[in-house]
């Protein structure tokens, strides 16, 4: 096992800055993953990491030893494509132990690693196929198993579920959460998913613009977002947010710009009059209550355990999840209210969280 250092990390393609000084600390066995929309420069930090992209400032250490110059196989990492990466002439035994052959491994030795990381795979009987024989998942599983034979200090994953169907990316997750936990390696895993990276991850690294937003557990992202981004990033369906004037007279309340006002339980100190995001998550929404807000209804897309409900309120448009049944259609005017217990408050102008 091995930890993994990332320090002032830069990255830069002619004039054009990608990666804006990264700074990340990866304990040893931990699964952490980088999250972030396309372009934020997750790919890019990655495959720094690996060896595949030159590193322009910072410095970037496995098990306290600096990788910054050397080759790919020389960093004891070994890393799981999107696309697999797989010899279409080879058996699946065969591309699970191409590498240690390379490395000059003897026969008996490898056909030993080939087999147990078959074994925990669950290949043992797809070993003689080739990969045109294999579904989807199956050969994900070997490109896993290539990686395993290695017993590398670092496995790396480069979105290695984005090309499953949906049912099929279910089931892998938790194929590659259960051998994490059996093997006890330290994991980088990038997904523009932010799904896979709350069901998955010891630690979240969020990224934005080459540059970091976050770093802390899934439920810690999740309840104490430092800013609107992360807010809106991590959650599905997403956090909404309404922009308003906090009034404190009879009690805090946000007053919105139609004339709604939505009482609160506590606010943030000393922000009387002051414009704020409030931000709220979707299974927070509640129908009906004295304090409520006016709605209209627009969109209800049933889903069997919950149903999804875009609603309209002075113009902007909020995501209600409802976990018992009720009858709604569009056009239909309701009243909502918000566990304001639970709710967000942002600055209007930094975006950063603003604590009650």
């Amino acid at each position: 096992m091995s930890g993994l250092s990332i320090k002032d990390v830069k990255k830069s393609f002619g004039a054009v800055d990608i990666i804006h000084g990264v700074d990340v600390e990866i304990a040893d066995g931990e699964f952490v993953i980088l999250v972030g929309p396309s372009g934020c420069g997750k790919s890019t930090l990655l495959r720094m990491i690996a060896g595949l992209e030159e590193i322009s400032a910072g410095q970037i250490s496995i098990e306290g030893r600096i990788v910054n110059h050397l080759q790919p196989k020389d960093r004891d990492i070994a890393m799981v494509f999107q696309n697999y990466a797989l010899y279409p002439q080879m058996t699946v035994a065969q591309n699970m132990g191409f590498a240690l052959e390379l490395a000059g491994v003897k026969r008996p030795e490898i056909e030993h690693k080939v087999g147990q990381a078959a074994a925990i795979l669950g290949l043992q009987p797809l070993l003689d196929r080739k990969p045109a024989q294999l579904s989807g998942g199956q050969r994900q599983r070997v490109a896993m198993g290539r990686a395993i034979v290695r017993d590398p200090k670092v496995f790396l994953f480069d979105e290695p579920l984005s090309n499953l169907d949906a049912k099929l990316r279910v089931k892998m997750r938790a194929e590659i959460k259960a051998l994490h936990q059996r093997l006890k390696t330290t994991i980088v895993y990038v997904t523009h998913d932010q799904i896979e990276a709350m069901t998955m991850a010891d630690k979240i690294v969020v990224l934005q613009g080459g540059r970091v937003e976050q770093i802390g557990s899934p439920l810690e992202l999740y309840d104490r977002p430092r800013n609107i981004f992360v807010a809106g990033f991590l959650g599905s369906p997403a956090m909404n947010f309404l922009e308003g004037t906090l009034q404190e007279t009879g009690g805090p309340a946000l007053s919105l710009s139609g004339g709604s006002r939505v009482k609160l339980s506590q606010a943030p100190a000393n922000s009387a009059n002051r414009s704020l995001t409030l931000g709220i998550r979707p299974e927070d929404i509640a129908l009906g209550g004295e304090n409520g807000v006016d709605a209209v209804v627009k969109v209800v897309e049933p889903t069997g355990s919950e149903t999804h409900v875009a609603v309209e309120v002075e113009g902007k448009e909020l995501t209600w999840v409802v976990r018992e049944r009720v009858e709604l259609s569009p056009e239909q005017h309701v009243k909502l209210s918000f566990e304001t217990a639970k709710v967000h408050f942002f600055d209007r102008q930094t975006q950063q969280r603003l604590e009650a």
